[in-house]
């Protein structure tokens, strides 16, 4: 296995991240693909106009900055600096490689993965390893400047082994003690697989000794299952200017009897915990004594997050409770906010609003990505909006004041016929804003290298059940298309207006279910 290693790619001295080359794809899958990312952005029912209409209101990030997973805590990803542009793109060259030496260890799970998303604030880069390793790097040279092993305690039972990325904050004395400027201005912080959250100081390294129980939390406290690697925080939290805002995975189709998803506020100065909202519990709200513990199979927010500052609201994209194709026994409470887009108050963790993408979701179609906030216009008046992009290809676009959509959503009929002991709902929401495959699969779409291949895929097809899109799932075997590993990325330029959709792995996703 090659060592684990962040390239740079350089042009007259600006570095940039080097994208990676995407491979040849199979025939059927580019037919439903091509026109994801080359085809111009859709207008519907509203505008992003080059009009000149305030911007929205985002993070002060300097221009050459990147100090957030989506460069801001709105989820923008969109860089404003200039000096790499189309037409010199295909000039860039390697400039230098950092090799991180985390590999593969004897005692890791099967899925082990390198998903990181740097974040660069001043001269420094950020960046963590699939076992946690922090590593901060000068951003001009690529030498290291230190680095932070948080000891994962990881063993085979873990589902998987991943880092998508640390936050960063700095504590000023307007805004924190003078023991914790004193002791830690600087801090990244850092969620690690076995269920700790840690707090290293920027410029060291070391631990901020202010922070929790000597820098680390434990957020294994007052969960029902303490099993290390059951929940899993993979993505860096949001932080605001008081609040550190944390969800985590649970692991995926193992046990009826898995860690609650509860998303926590904890003080970003001194680690206590401010709030919970604990999805599948009668009273989200409720904070646990020694005695009682969070709600076992509450649906949990595993990706990143969007916060709106001048709403104080934070935007979690959130999951569904487990097992994933089965919800015979699934209670009100847990299919509540499951699959939604769910908005509360950073500072107090209270439900401002959510939105349902999915009803009773039996095929996995969580929501998997950061969702974007920005301002279109709409018949003349600048609207504060959430892109929220779905597994399924609809990209939900709501009011981020409340919740009601921008673009249409109508709800249309779907298929019907649960499993045993199981039920469907009759429609689900379409949004008109999709990069949906625009027609059903027929065997004529089965692909293969060669005929005696296709002609197999052509026979799979036909033994399973598949009647479009929400075919439930069953005994028989069901073929599910769009498959759900999510097949959407954006991004948006405040400036001109713009946003910027594509379909990354450039195929639409099939897997089957029995």
């Amino acid at each position: 296995m090659a060592d684990p290693a962040l390239c740079l790619a350089s042009s007259a001295g600006a570095f940039r991240w080097r994208r990676w080359r995407a491979g040849r794809r199979p025939a059927d899958q580019r037919r439903h693909a091509d026109w994801a990312g080359f085809n111009d952005p859709q207008e519907v029912n509203g505008t992003l106009s080059a009009d000149a209409t305030p911007a929205a209101p985002i993070s002060t990030v300097a221009d050459g900055d990147w100090p957030a997973y989506g460069r801001n805590r709105e989820g923008q990803r969109f860089s404003p600096l200039k000096q790499i542009n189309a037409d010199n793109v295909k000039n860039l060259k390697e400039a230098r490689v950092f090799r991180t030496g985390d590999l593969k260890q004897p005692n890791d799970p099967g899925e082990i993965t390198n998903e990181v998303t740097p974040i660069k604030v001043g001269d420094t880069l950020f960046l963590c390893t699939a076992h946690q390793r922090l590593f901060a790097l000068d951003a001009a040279t690529g030498k290291e400047k230190w680095h932070f092993d948080p000891q994962l305690n990881a063993d085979p039972s873990f589902q998987h082994v991943t880092c998508r990325g640390v936050s960063y904050h700095e504590a000023k004395a307007d805004n924190a003690p003078a023991d914790v400027v004193a002791d830690c201005p600087r801090r990244i912080i850092l969620p690690v697989n076995d269920g700790r959250l840690f707090a290293v100081n920027a410029d060291n390294g070391k631990l901020c000794e202010t922070f929790a129980n000597k820098g680390i939390l434990n957020l294994q406290t007052n969960m029902p299952v303490t099993t290390p690697g059951m929940y899993e925080p993979t993505s860096p939290p949001i932080i605001t200017d008081k609040t550190i805002v944390i969800a985590g995975a649970v692991t995926d189709n193992f046990s009826t009897r898995e860690p609650s998803g509860v998303i926590r506020g904890f003080d970003v100065n001194t680690g206590k915990l401010l709030w919970a909202f604990d999805p599948g519990a009668k009273d989200p709200n409720a904070i646990p004594s020694d005695e009682h513990h969070f709600t076992l199979n509450s649906p949990n927010s595993w990706a990143p997050a969007a916060y709106d500052a001048k709403l104080d609201l934070v935007y979690l994209p959130m999951g569904v409770t487990t097992p994933d194709i089965w919800g015979g026994n699934r209670t009100p409470e847990q299919e509540r906010y499951a699959s939604s887009i769910v908005a509360l108050n950073a500072t107090t963790g209270k439900l401002a609003r959510s939105y349902q993408t999915v009803h009773h979701d039996l095929w996995d179609m969580d929501m998997p990505s950061q969702p974007t906030l920005a301002d279109i216009e709409v018949n003349g008046k600048t609207v504060p909006v959430i892109y929220a992009p779905a597994k399924t290809g609809n990209i939900f676009v709501l009011d981020r004041r409340n919740g009601e959509l921008v673009v249409p959503a109508p709800e249309k009929p779907v298929p019907q016929g649960a499993a045993k002991g199981d039920y469907v709902t009759k429609t689900q929401p379409f949004s008109d804003l999709s990069f949906r495959p625009k027609k059903d699969l027929t065997g004529a779409d089965m692909w293969g290298a060669t005929m005696f291949d296709q002609l197999v895929c052509r026979v799979i097809f036909h033994q399973l059940r598949y009647e479009g899109i929400f075919t439930p799932p069953s005994e028989q075997g069901t073929l599910v298309f769009p498959g759900n590993t999510g097949c959407l990325n954006g991004a948006v330029s405040p400036s001109i207006r713009t946003v910027r959709w594509l379909s990354p792995t450039r195929w639409r996703c099939l897997s089957s279910q029995n």
